[in-house]
């Protein structure tokens, strides 16, 4: 098994590419080591290995978020190893329960047609664009005009994440939904 590595616009993260799938649907970030040990195999023995501060699981990729005071030259070797063996001794990724909790937001009322639109726009242009970057960008809220969206993976926390939210993604969604006036990042 070969897994290729790709920077990311972070430098605090580094995507790796086991060359298979991951997750059938959706994606899953760990910043816990409790959470990780409860729900990924994966996300756990990454988060152990020290110097880790999120592990985010897309498709067929894992994004590595470290630590500032770490080095990449000591921990990329380091993740390899560990992704290589997880693989080789095809341990799960994640259990079903992580994908059982409650996680979407019951929407209503008259915001609930242009949420679906929103959600649409970020499913068919946006998600996969963020992806090749190592992240991912979920809905939070749409209130009065201005949408709350979570980046998460490598873009969270990404210096160019900002650019990203206002010249790309926020003139998108205005383009196709009028109704959205301003795009923000939700903390």
């Amino acid at each position: 098994m070969f897994i290729e590595t790709e920077q990311t616009p972070n430098p605090e993260s580094i995507k790796f590419l086991p060359g298979r799938t991951l997750l059938e649907k959706g994606s899953a970030e760990f910043t816990d080591i409790d959470e990780a040990e409860r729900y990924s195999p994966l996300a756990f023995r990454l988060i152990a290995l020290g110097g880790i501060k999120q592990v985010f699981i897309g498709h067929d990729f894992v994004s590595v978020t470290k630590d500032e005071t770490w080095d990449w030259e000591v921990l990329k070797p380091t993740i390899l190893t560990s992704l290589l063996q997880h693989f080789t001794f095809e341990e799960p990724v994640i259990h079903d329960s992580y994908f059982k909790k409650d996680k979407k937001k019951k929407v209503s009322g008259e915001d609930a047609e242009i949420i679906d639109q929103i959600q649409e726009l970020l499913d068919e242009r946006i998600r996969p664009a963020v992806a090749q970057d190592g992240g991912d960008i979920e809905f939070d809220d749409f209130s009065n005009g201005v949408l709350y969206l979570r980046m998460r993976g490598a873009c969270a926390g990404c210096p160019s994440a900002t650019m990203t939210l206002k010249a790309g993604i926020e003139n998108m969604m205005k383009h196709y939904i009028p109704e959205v006036q301003e795009v923000r990042e939700s903390l």
